[in-house]
């Protein structure tokens, strides 16, 4: 089997990861992979930004926490990496270009033995106050929403194989 389509087909997302820090090269190489996603009109209008210090992503995780009215415990599964993807709120493609750099990332995560799961409680809260400091102190353009993150680290599991239930039709 293709080496990508075998990729494709293995990956899984991951939601529990042991404590060992993930490397700068890594985490370079993945941001990489997720600039070189396709972007509507070619336009790039992204931005992603690797948050490497768990407690940072600790009190970011908090802050979605409390804007969304979530428990204490809720933790954005206590990652070694978080990729924000943001996108200047006005752009038309600001969602779609977003998802395809968040599939290159889970790729290239996948590709470096890396567990990655997407996290979305941001999209409705980015520009919350606390959120949003923290945004800012992150570097986030403030004309920019976030339409996705990537909880990164090395798998504290292998993920299990899942049963797909959507569809296919091929119309001939």
């Amino acid at each position: 089997m293709n080496e990508v389509i075998r990729a494709l087909m293995e990956r899984r997302s991951c939601r529990s990861f042991t404590k060992e820090a993930v490397g700068r090269e890594d985490v370079e190489t993945i941001l990489d992979c997720a600039l070189r996603a396709p972007s509507g009109m070619g336009k790039q209008t992204w931005q992603f930004t690797a948050v490497m210090d768990r407690e940072k992503i600790r009190k970011l995780a908090s802050a979605v926490s409390e804007a969304l009215g979530r428990g204490p415990e809720y933790d954005m599964y206590d990652p070694a990496v978080l990729v924000i993807t943001s996108n200047e709120k006005e752009s038309r493609y600001r969602e779609v270009d977003n998802a395809c750099a968040m599939e290159n990332i889970y790729l290239a995560a996948n590709a470096l033995g890396l567990g990655c799961v997407w996290i979305n409680q941001l999209l409705t809260c980015f520009d919350e106050p606390k959120v949003r400091g923290l945004l800012r102190a992150f570097g986030v353009p403030e004309d920019h929403g976030v339409y996705g993150c990537a909880a990164i680290g090395y798998p504290a599991a292998a993920p299990g194989e899942k049963e797909r239930v959507g569809k296919k039709k091929i119309v001939e």
